[in-house]
């Protein structure tokens, strides 16, 4: 039986046009991995929350395999590489509203994030806010 292609990348790119359109500045959890470009210094506990919004990103790109864009960290650009895979949830900052997912586990093993050396960076800067509860929540968007 041949596998379906993944509705994730679909809903991703669907929420975060939701939360854009509404007025709400749209956040991803990622649980990061030796394939995810992120600044490390800014990983707690393997996770990191990102805002994602048109006025936090540039050239950003999400595609069915990786969300790819710039970002600002302590005033300096830097390159980020999510796979698709890796996230966790993408949510409203204002409101919590959003989608949570499965991680899925891919083929070939999944690298800790203390395996991979740290990004270089200069300064730091406060992490986005979680949703109360530290955990976005899933909640059912009409």
């Amino acid at each position: 039986m041949e596998q379906l292609p993944s509705t994730k990348p679909y809903l991703l790119r669907a929420l975060w046009e939701w939360c854009c359109d509404n007025g709400y500045t749209p956040y991803i959890a990622v649980q990061v991995d030796a394939r995810t470009l992120v600044p490390r210094e800014f990983v707690k506990d393997g996770q990191i929350v990102l805002n994602v919004g048109p006025d936090a990103t540039n050239k950003l790109q999400m595609g069915n395999e990786l969300i790819e864009f710039q970002a600002r960290f302590g005033g300096v650009a830097r390159q980020l590489s999510v796979p698709i895979t890796r996230v966790s949830a993408i949510y409203a900052r204002e409101n919590g509203a959003g989608m949570a997912f499965e991680i899925e586990e891919d083929e070939g093993g999944v690298g800790d994030a203390e395996e991979v050396p740290a990004v270089d960076d200069k300064g730091p800067d406060e992490p986005p806010p979680r949703p109360e509860g530290g955990r976005p929540k899933l909640q059912r968007i009409k």
